[in-house]
């Protein structure tokens, strides 16, 4: 560029340019000269990041400008070296938050959305024994409650290899399980939310200790990004442990509702279904 900083802001005040030809010129003027500003020592990609996101501040640094001192020029680099301590500290926290997020490993969460998956073929003999009664009848009753009252962990697959195993129609199998989930809605969304905010709780608390590790200890913005981490984490228990209080079984009034019998056939049929898997636990050869 033919002028110098100090000609460009002589020609605006002159009205021989306008503003946004001044930012322009003044954009281009740092853009290919890089030698001459403080940040030299930078990787030339990294510069012109910093100059196209600069580039929205020359209006402001325009306008703050007076002419008491100093000359343009070393207004605007002394302006561009305090400026591009703020782009670092930008730059730099936005890289330890993707940071954390993309490093933070699953068995780390404090909890998980997953159900544990179950391997019927491992323990089939034992499942076969917990539905048939002493005749060979299968205790299709106890069988059914206990999937509704554990719908909240019934998938699609498990429903087509379950209901073949106690003898009912898919579909009709289906229809029970979507009409407790519609029940249990609100409940179920209520759960839901609660377990996003803890993901974002937790991390937040990973961001506060990457960002702990690029800090002086014992400054002060080290200490208060300290504090914000403790009452970060605290908070995060408290969320856990209200999460833990929220039931995801459906309750044996709703269960009895959606097959269409008494509570008391559905708590009579869940104890006995408990009663047998105690005594099928204590002749397990493991015992």
């Amino acid at each position: 560029m033919k002028y110098t900083l100090n000609e460009l802001f002589t020609l605006f005040k002159d009205n021989n340019i306008t503003r946004c030809e001044l930012e322009g010129y003044i954009y281009l003027y740092f853009f290919d000269n890089q030698d001459k500003t403080s940040l030299h020592h930078w990787e030339r990609d990294e510069y012109e990041d910093y100059v196209s996101w600069f580039h929205p501040r020359l209006k402001k640094a325009v306008d703050t400008y007076r002419e008491t001192g100093s000359t343009f020029e070393m207004f605007m680099k002394k302006f561009i070296h305090i400026s591009s301590k703020e782009y670092r500290v930008r730059t730099t926290t936005q890289n330890i938050t993707e940071y954390s997020t993309w490093c933070a490993r699953i068995p780390e969460l404090y909890l998980r959305e997953e159900a544990p998956e179950y391997h019927f073929e491992k323990d089939e003999n034992t499942f076969t024994n917990l539905i048939n009664e002493k005749y060979g009848k299968r205790n299709k009753r106890c069988i059914l409650a206990l999937l509704l009252k554990c719908y909240y962990y019934v998938s699609e697959n498990f429903i087509d290899r379950i209901a073949d195993m106690i003898g009912m129609d898919e579909k009709q199998l289906r229809e029970m399980i979507n009409e407790m989930r519609k029940i249990r809605q609100k409940r179920d969304d209520q759960i839901y939310h609660m377990k996003e905010r803890i993901y974002c709780q937790f991390y937040r608390c990973i961001v506060y200790e990457k960002r702990m590790q690029h800090m002086q200890q014992n400054s002060t913005a080290y200490n208060k990004l300290k504090l914000r981490h403790e009452k970060a984490k605290m908070r995060l228990d408290r969320m856990r442990k209200r999460l833990t209080l929220l039931r995801t079984d459906a309750t044996n009034k709703q269960v009895a509702q959606v097959i269409g019998i008494q509570k008391g056939t559905v708590d009579s049929s869940l104890h006995r279904l408990r009663v047998k898997m105690n005594l099928l636990a204590q002749k397990a050869p493991l015992n």
